[in-house]
């Protein structure tokens, strides 16, 4: 059993051959679907911000629908619900990319934490101080300047605290890729757990390195904070 707890933790660290495993598939998870869904997100969150119901419409639906189920089924839905439709195993490209299990994982990922994060703009994009605006609008800014130099920076710092908390919460979400047969850090502790028995210890060492990860990210972010967020504090006479 010490050897098979071993081999479990090597399958973390390492690649088996061509095949990424554990703590590499989980990383690729949570970098992907933060990637897309961070840049995805900021035009998005510009639009929800906007006063025109027929732009931010749209976007509310989306970000309704996608934070109003569970991220379960949505991924469900995409692994299992969309490939069983005609029109995909019609066409080659469609057919390809649904047939494979992690395309449809990171596909639901990126979407549901697209959903969350425009919100999140949006909300700090609306938090904007109308003085800055103003300021902006008084020295002769376009709209597109305005946006890109003034209010997504300024919304975009102030978005880190809650993006951070979103962030960690991606990373628990992960662990639903098992479901997909996808082999993650979760998928491969219910394998050495069947295989072993030993319940305590695999999902232990599992916890462990969830804790770790989630633990870096939280060092990292509040550097960032610091770094990024150090104009919000108040200054000594």
């Amino acid at each position: 059993m010490i050897d098979i707890i071993r081999q479990y933790w090597l399958n973390f660290l390492f690649t088996d051959g061509y095949r990424y495993t554990g703590l590499v598939i989980t990383l690729w998870l949570l970098v992907f679907s933060i990637g897309i869904g961070f840049c995805v997100a900021v035009p998005l969150a510009v639009a929800r911000s906007s006063s025109n119901r027929f732009i931010s419409g749209p976007v509310w639906l989306f970000t309704y629908v996608f934070r109003g189920t569970p991220l379960y089924v949505q991924l469900l839905i995409v692994y299992t619900g969309i490939y069983s439709l005609q029109i995909v195993h019609s066409h080659a490209l469609l057919d390809s990319f649904f047939r494979s299990a992690m395309n449809c994982t990171l596909l639901a990922f990126a979407l549901n934490e697209c959903a969350y994060v425009t919100e999140i703009f949006a909300g700090t994009i609306k938090a904007t101080p109308y003085g800055e605006i103003e300021a902006a609008q008084a020295y002769g800014m376009s709209k597109f300047k305005l946006y890109t130099r003034i209010i997504l920076p300024s919304a975009l710092r102030r978005a880190l605290p809650n993006y951070s908390n979103e962030v960690i919460l991606m990373l628990h979400a992960t662990t639903l890729a098992f479901t997909a047969t996808v082999p993650d850090i979760l998928k491969i502790t219910r394998d050495v757990n069947s295989a072993t028995y030993a319940s305590f210890q695999a999902y232990s060492i599992a916890a462990v390195l969830y804790a770790c990860i989630v633990f870096t990210l939280i060092w990292a972010f509040r550097r960032l904070e610091t770094r990024m967020l150090a104009f919000l504090k108040p200054q000594g006479h």
